[in-house]
C-alpha cells in the first residue's frame, strides 16, 4: 500500500510493549517490527477453515486493522475445524462472528467486517488500501480476481489451500519479473474438488492458516524470507513438508 494511504505511524505505549514483549525480544522484530505490525492493515478474504485459523494470530500479534470479508454463515459442519465459532453462533455471518471473537481477544484491534460479496470496484479499493491480502477462499474465480487486484496495486498476497490431508501456502510480492498467482496456477494446476466433496482433516486448516499468518507477519516486519516464488506443501498423513520453486511466466495474462 502506498504511503499516501497510511495514517501517521503509531508508536508502542508501555502497555503494548508489555503485551507484545515476546515479539520485541526477537531481534528480527524488535520495537520497529512490532510497531510495523501495530500500524498494518490486513485484508482477509474468506473466514472459513483457513481464515478462522489465521485471524487469531494476526489479532493476538497486534495487527492494527483487520478487514474481514465473507458472505457465508456459520453451519454445524463448520464447527469441526473453524474453531473461533461457537454453537450459539450457528446461522450468524462468519465475518461478523469473527469480529466478535477478535473483540474478546484484542480489543485494540480495529475490525471492519463485510458480510456480503464485494463488487469489482470495492475489491480494488480494499486491496489498494491494505498492506497485505490473505486469500483464504476455495474459489478459483475469486483467487484470480484477487491476484489481478493485488497485481494492479502491488499489494502482497498470501495464498493458502487445504483439502483432505494436504495443504499448501505461497506468497506474492509482485516485484518486476516475479511470479503472480496466475503464473503459479499455470504451472501447478488447480484443485478441482472442494472440502464438501473430498473432506478435510481439521488440524490441517489450522496448520495452513497459521502459516498464512506467519507469512503475513514476516512480510509486514521484513523478518526472514517469505515464500515469494516458492510453494510449501504439507502432507498431513506423513508430517512431511516439501518446498517447490516456480518462476515468472512471460506469457502470463496478468503479469507477462
Amino acid at each position: 500500500m502506498s504511503d499516501t494511504h497510511k495514517a501517521p505511524l503509531q508508536q508502542l505505549n508501555d502497555a503494548q510493549t508489555l503485551r507484545y514483549c515476546r515479539h520485541v525480544l526477537l531481534p528480527q522484530i524488535d520495537f520497529a517490527g512490532q510497531e510495523a505490525i501495530l500500524n498494518a492493515k490486513v485484508l482477509v478474504i474468506g473466514l472459513g477453515g483457513l481464515g478462522s485459523s489465521c485471524v487469531p494470530f494476526l489479532a493476538s500479534s497486534g495487527v492494527g486493522q483487520l478487514t474481514l470479508v465473507d458472505f457465508d454463515s456459520v453451519e454445524v459442519t463448520n464447527l469441526q475445524r473453524q474453531v473461533i465459532y461457537q454453537e450459539s453462533q450457528l446461522q450468524q455471518n462468519k465475518a461478523l462472528a469473527a469480529k466478535t471473537f477478535i473483540a474478546g481477544l484484542n480489543s485494540q484491534c480495529q475490525v471492519n467486517a463485510i458480510a456480503r460479496k464485494l463488487t469489482d470496484d470495492e475489491r480494488e479499493e480494499l486491496v489498494k488500501n491494505h498492506d497485505v491480502v490473505l486469500d483464504c477462499t476455495d474459489n478459483l474465480t475469486i483467487r484470480q480476481q484477487l491476484n489481478q487486484s493485488c497485481f494492479n496495486h502491488k499489494t502482497p498476497l498470501v495464498s493458502g489451500a487445504a483439502i483432505r490431508f494436504e495443504g499448501q501456502v505461497t506468497s506474492f510480492n509482485y516485484a518486476p519479473n516475479t511470479p503472480c498467482y496466475s503464473c503459479y496456477a499455470r504451472g501447478f494446476g488447480e484443485q478441482q474438488l472442494s472440502c464438501v466433496e473430498s473432506g478435510i482433516f481439521a488440524p490441517l486448516v489450522g496448520i495452513v492458516g497459521s502459516l498464512q499468518a506467519l507469512e503475513t507477519l514476516k512480510i509486514i516486519t521484513k523478518a526472514g524470507e517469505p515464500l515469494f516464488g516458492s510453494l510449501l506443501v504439507i502432507d498431513g498423513l506423513t508430517s512431511q513438508q516439501q518446498r517447490f520453486h516456480y518462476h515468472h511466466d512471460k506469457h502470463c495474462p496478468v503479469c507477462g
